[in-house]
């Protein structure tokens, strides 16, 4: 079914997944300050969480099975929105079933966090649909003021009173440059709709206007804070390493997820049409992938270290944004689903070395792991060559890294200088990942190692789950690439724009 978003009715239908998670998340809201807090209290919003996602999940999978979509308007309602909002509604139900026992361990009793990652989550769906430069800063907004109180969760910690400080003062800093690049957007084109200001760009040839080149630059140092690309990554050690965990892991997948599938839609569909700034994306891709991968390599923190190595993952999914695309913008849904997958198990066992006191989990903690919790330890090890992107045992992460490679090999506005960069940054990677598995396997155990604690059902579903479906479908990528092929919803627009402005004389 087509929506036409000029009718209220439709423009709500087409919205229902995310009217039923805002409505379920009102109503938790409610049922979270309804009683004092306690630690069963926590559980039981955090189960009704994991409802509300999962009715949501259901009507997503429903839509994106029956193939709506929607008349050119404010949202899109095509297959990259419904992708990706089933990547993070994912994300998100990893995140409250890890916080849930993460919180009973740590004593943290407060129901509001699965909450506030409920209408985080909210805001992550309406970036995945957003068409109208208004309506992506609302959804950026909404995870974004979520996400800085769930930084800062754990009260008694002073590291994540930091962390939440930090990320907010840095975060509303960004956000007035993201804002103030739509003012000057809008000031040069007349238009908030990403088709409607690229029909203006070609028809006036406004590719080299100050004014949009301005704000598409202080747009773009916006959406470069979110997902922690250089320069504008240096809130991620310290906001990461402070945040509970499985905010943390929230924060490194589904955030990143969700900004990505915005950022495609506003490159692919609009921006990339203004001269000068594909040759600057370039450069803070490269920039990404080296400054995430040697400092990576300089942590003992772990939690520092995969917040270093997100930084490098922000690189690799930019070269599929350069790669302009339809290959381009598969490889990133790909890349993203398996990237989630591995950053949800590898932060998965870090909440299980954590014992409950402000002390980092160190490599050294993972030393001698095999000889404990060979479970455990193999998991760790699935979970990192993914993110390394080693063949066989690294699964799905090997064929992400090799669809990525192609789609940008494949392009032509020539990336094969970002390719060769890409491919020696990798292998640097392979000393900080591998370094935690030979401490697993190849480490006697210290006696001053951090004991892993006992992990619940819901964790170790979250194990489980990651590590079997990066192994399997690893091995049989096929229905993955296919999804991804098939539901890579943006392609480079020029062509059907050229036609259009030729056809009418003037742009619609």
């Amino acid at each position: 079914m087509t929506y036409d978003l000029a009718f209220p009715m439709q423009l709500a239908t087409a919205l229902l997944p995310d009217i039923l998670l805002l409505t379920g998340a009102t109503i938790l809201m409610l049922v979270a300050a309804w009683k004092p807090e306690s630690l069963a209290h926590q559980r039981t919003v955090g189960v009704g969480s994991l409802v509300v996602l999962a009715v949501t999940l259901a009507a997503t999978i429903k839509y994106a099975l029956a193939g709506a979509s929607a008349a050119p308007g404010v949202i899109a309602a095509d297959s990259l929105r419904w992708t990706v909002d089933i990547v993070v509604l994912l994300a998100a139900m990893g995140t409250v079933a890890l916080a849930i026992e993460y919180n009973e361990r740590h004593g943290i009793a407060h129901g509001e966090m699965h909450v506030l990652v409920l209408f985080a989550t909210a805001g992550m769906m309406v970036l995945a649909a957003a068409r109208d430069l208004m309506t992506f800063f609302i959804g950026l907004e909404i995870m974004s003021v979520a996400v800085y109180v769930l930084a800062g969760m754990n009260r008694r910690s002073g590291k994540a009173a930091e962390a939440s400080l930090k990320y907010f003062l840095l975060g509303a800093f960004a956000t007035g440059f993201l804002l103030y690049g739509m003012a000057l957007i809008y000031g040069a084109t007349g238009q908030t709709q990403l088709t409607e200001i690229s029909r203006i760009v070609l028809r006036y040839t406004l590719g080299d206007h100050p004014m949009l080149l301005v704000g598409v630059g202080l747009l773009s140092i916006g959406l470069f804070f979110k997902v922690a690309a250089v320069p504008f990554h240096t809130w991620a050690p310290d906001v990461y390493e402070g945040a509970p965990t499985p905010i943390t892991a929230f924060m490194a997948a589904a955030v990143k997820a969700a900004v990505f599938a915005g950022f495609a839609r506003i490159w692919y569909e609009s921006l990339y049409l203004v001269k000068v700034w594909p040759t600057v994306f370039a450069w803070v891709a490269i920039a990404s992938m080296i400054v995430g991968n040697v400092m990576a390599l300089r942590q003992q923190s772990v939690k520092r270290m995969l917040a270093y190595s997100s930084v490098a993952h922000t690189g690799y999914l930019l070269v599929t944004l350069l790669a302009l695309s339809s290959a381009g913008s598969a490889a990133l849904v790909f890349y993203l689903f398996a990237y989630t997958l591995a950053t949800f198990g590898a932060f998965a066992v870090v909440t299980i070395l954590q014992d409950g006191s402000e002390r980092a989990v160190t490599t050294a903690d993972f030393a001698g792991l095999w000889q404990t919790r060979p479970v455990l330890a193999v998991g760790m090890t699935v979970y990192l060559l993914s993110l390394l992107g080693f063949p066989v045992f690294g699964g799905l992460g090997f064929f992400a890294k090799w669809y990525l490679l192609g789609a940008a090999l494949a392009s032509n506005v020539g990336l094969q200088v970002v390719v060769v960069i890409l491919v020696l940054t990798s292998l640097v990677s392979a000393g900080y990942y591998l370094q935690i598995v030979r401490a697993m396997f190849m480490q006697e155990r210290g006696e001053q190692a951090l004991a892993p604690q006992s992990a619940g059902v819901l964790t170790r579903v979250v194990l489980a789950g990651a590590a079997a479906a990066i192994l399997a479908l690893g091995i049989f990528p096929g229905p993955v690439a296919k999804w991804a092929t098939g539901n890579a919803g943006v392609k480079p627009l020029e062509a059907d724009v050229l036609s259009d402005v030729n056809a009418q004389g003037q742009p619609r």
